[in-house]
């Protein structure tokens, strides 16, 4: 079997439009497997006629309380028969979840359990789907992404090499609208000075030339950026030798529009990473 990238995590963060994106690429998706038969369907995938050089399986909550031993179990098999694999986990912030669910005016899985109460059925999910988390490759939180962008966010994870090597985001952000929850690396560019305050620059972003020209017209900026870049120089090997498959650069200011774009796009071209600027719009 080729490339096999279990999907799972919470509902309503995402999976069905990550399976989408999978498909297109052109893996054979599965939705609702149960876990325990996902060793089962390896076999059959290794044996039927066609070879699938991709598959895309979904194993979440659906599956009952037992999904995580029974999951860890499989994977664990998996590894002893030398397939190959990767798991990505979807999450998003509770709010988030409720307010997709009202959108769709879908049930949540989970929510007869509760009563029909979603923010009480996201919270046992939460927790019930721990173990998988911990299993992870690969961590999306999807509360700020828009179907866009996680669509680019899977396509980057999966369209390469399985030996590609580790994979590497920076996300700007805005403190005030809190920070990713799927960040390894936090940066905080609120010590520099705040295109905010001046007129001419308020309504721009880190994205246009005035603005990151005004920034990096300050010595404290560049200084900043050269330690940054030294910093990341030095620690990204060190990931890389240990394994790590990605790795989530956030660099933060205050509202996400200017200090933190700018920066994310010069350590995004720095490093080769792809760049996402979560909060640019709000």
């Amino acid at each position: 079997m080729g490339n096999t990238v279990f999907i799972t995590g919470m509902s309503g963060a995402g999976k069905s439009r990550a399976i989408n994106a999978l498909e297109d690429m052109g893996y054979y998706c599965v939705d609702n497997l149960p876990a325990s038969l996902a060793t089962t369907f390896a076999d059959l995938v290794a044996q039927s006629r066609d070879k699938l050089s991709n598959v895309a399986i979904v194993i979440d909550s659906r599956d009952g309380e037992n999904v995580g031993v029974e999951l860890s179990t499989a994977l664990r098999e998996l590894s002893e028969r030398n397939v190959e694999y990767k798991v990505l986990f979807l999450e998003a912030s509770t709010a988030a979840v409720v307010r997709r669910y009202r959108e769709t005016r879908r049930r949540h899985p989970l929510a007869r359990s509760t009563g029909g109460d979603v923010v009480r059925a996201t919270e046992n999910e939460r927790r019930l789907l721990m173990p998988l988390r911990s299993m992870a490759d690969y961590i999306i939180d999807t509360s700020n992404l828009s179907p866009v962008q996680l669509r680019e966010r899977i396509v980057s994870l999966f369209s390469g090499s399985k030996d590609a090597g580790i994979m590497i985001s920076c996300v700007s952000f805005g403190f005030k609208f809190g920070i990713p929850t799927d960040a390894d690396l936090v940066f905080d560019v609120r010590c520099l000075p705040n295109p905010f305050y001046v007129d001419e620059l308020k309504h721009q972003t880190g994205l246009d030339e005035p603005v990151k020209k005004f920034i990096f017209s300050h010595q404290s900026a560049n200084d900043f950026l050269e330690h940054l870049f030294d910093f990341l120089d030095y620690t990204l090997p060190l990931y890389t030798e240990e394994g790590k498959s990605q790795l989530v650069i956030a660099i933060g200011c205050t509202g996400g529009r200017h200090r933190s774009v700018a920066f994310a796009e010069a350590v995004a071209e720095h490093i080769g990473a792809e760049v996402v600027h979560r909060d640019i719009t709000k």
